[in-house]
């Protein structure tokens, strides 16, 4: 835990609970409830014990507690109240604040308790479209804003991994009888999977035939697929891979290589937006984003 991020700037703070700075300083002066310490330019600086007692703040107040109220808690009290308020929470704000506090204190056990109180009232599919991806997004936002580290990205992205994959296992089992299978893959380098294996999950529950060949795979892995008569669908998720600069590139060698083919190939993401004038002679369709696909299966 020593690359664990131990310091956040009130921009930090803010851009993480969505509370203003300023209301940040207010809560200080008037209620004394957080104690950064400051630099010698008299720069405020939180711990994680503080970025975690915000939340905390955040989560009740959001729920009717007046921070006058918060504010004469002890540190035990505030923790039983947002524990019990976390697994109680009536919105899917609240439960996305209580994965961000899972987050950034590396609680796991916070995590699967409040994703099982959704469970009790939302399908999967919803817990992942209503909650999952809206905290994704977050998580993108921060770090535009230089506030997380991949410490604390990897942790909730695995914990997340691990749901999908369950889900997926349940409805596995069934026999298809698609004739197409679709073939799933990141490409090389490339190791942010989480769209793509919801991707698989969807395809499953719609009764397909998949493949999942999963992060960092070379094209040239795929010829089985494109010298075979059978029917393919290759799929691609570019979130990082290839560079930008590489974009093109990679999309003429895979056309070339895909019109002697009877294999149909889709790559999905933003990246799609930089080969969108380029004329194929495959069968190459292009999509921004996995709820795009899915209108059209």
């Amino acid at each position: 835990m020593n690359n664990i991020r131990q310091e956040f700037t009130i921009k930090d703070l803010e851009n993480i609970s969505g509370v203003k700075a300023h209301t940040i300083r207010i809560w200080e002066k008037r209620y004394n409830l957080l104690t950064p310490k400051r630099t010698d330019t008299n720069i405020r600086l939180y711990s994680n014990k503080n970025l975690e007692k915000l939340l905390n703040i955040v989560l009740l107040n959001n729920n009717n507690f007046k921070i006058s109220k918060i504010a004469k808690m002890s540190e035990e009290e505030l923790i039983s109240q947002c524990k019990e308020m976390a697994i109680n929470f009536l919105h899917k704000d609240e439960a996305i604040n209580s994965f961000k506090l899972a987050m950034f204190s590396f609680d796991t056990v916070l995590f699967n308790e409040t994703y099982d109180k959704l469970l009790l009232k939302m399908t999967f599919r919803e817990v992942f479209k209503d909650v999952f991806i809206p905290f994704l997004e977050h998580i993108g936002l921060l770090w535009h804003t230089d506030t997380l580290i991949p410490a604390y990205e990897h942790f909730v992205s695995n914990l997340i991994t691990q749901k999908i994959q369950i889900n997926t296992e349940k409805i596995t089992s069934k026999t298809s009888k698609s004739p197409k299978t679709y073939v799933l893959y990141l490409p090389e380098n490339e190791i942010h999977e989480l769209g793509l294996l919801y991707l698989n999950y969807e395809l499953n529950l719609k009764g397909n035939n998949t493949i999942y060949l999963g992060q960092s795979l070379p094209f040239d892995n795929l010829n089985h697929f494109l010298k075979s008569k059978n029917e393919y669908c290759i799929i691609t998720y570019m979130t990082i891979m290839p560079y930008d600069s590489k974009v093109k590139e990679y999309f003429k060698e895979a056309d070339a290589l895909l019109k002697e083919s009877e294999a149909q190939f889709i790559a999905i993401g933003r990246k799609t937006d930089l080969v969108n004038n380029l004329k194929f002679k495959s069968n190459i369709k292009l999509y921004k984003s996995v709820s795009d696909l899915l209108k059209e299966l």
